[in-house]
């Protein structure tokens, strides 16, 4: 029986920008900048400006795409080594959650970890995540952070590469242009 949540019903968004925000978080922590850089800032309150509402709805659905491939992908690693991805990988990345309290204040730690689950589960986390209504402001940082999080552990469980992450997806993309 097929899910309403099922990954063949979600929009992929715009995985691609999706992707450039992460990735540019990904490099700013590993630079150790923890506090937004001004420029930067002022550069991604740019073009959340000049994005409509279907734009940047397109940028919500990328990043739970982005989640849903982190996820899929871990799942298989964790396969390949008789684990369980949700009880092996959810259990980090909410008690890291649980210890940045001005990213993830403690009410979006449950959605978040849900959006994990979700995907985990081989759900769709925008589909999961629809079912409770619109999305809130005070999801967004931890959305990005989530899929920054989760783009992180993937770059760090496969010897510190801090790219892989990025080319996971930028290769899988380059596959699905090709089909």
């Amino acid at each position: 029986m097929s899910s309403p949540c099922d990954p063949q019903y979600a929009p992929a968004g715009d995985v691609s920008a999706a992707l450039m925000v992460i990735d540019s978080r990904l490099k700013a922590l590993y630079d150790g900048r923890t506090e937004a850089d001004p420029e930067h800032q002022r550069m991604v309150d740019q073009l959340a400006a000049s994005m409509g509402p279907d734009e940047f709805g397109a940028l919500l659905e990328g990043a739970c795409t982005l989640i849903y491939m982190y996820m899929n992908w871990l799942g298989r690693a964790c396969e390949d080594h008789g684990k369980d991805v949700i009880e092996y990988v959810v259990p980090t990345l909410v008690a890291t959650m649980r210890m940045m309290p001005r990213t993830f204040r403690p009410e979006v730690v449950p959605t978040m970890a849900g959006l994990l689950i979700a995907a985990g589960s081989g759900l769709s986390p925008n589909l999961w995540r629809a079912q409770y209504g619109p999305w809130t402001d005070a999801e967004m940082n931890p959305l990005e952070a989530t899929a920054t999080l989760l783009a992180e552990y993937v770059n760090r469980i496969c010897g510190d590469d801090r790219d892989f992450a990025t080319r996971l997806i930028t290769d899988a993309l380059s596959r699905a242009e090709e089909d």
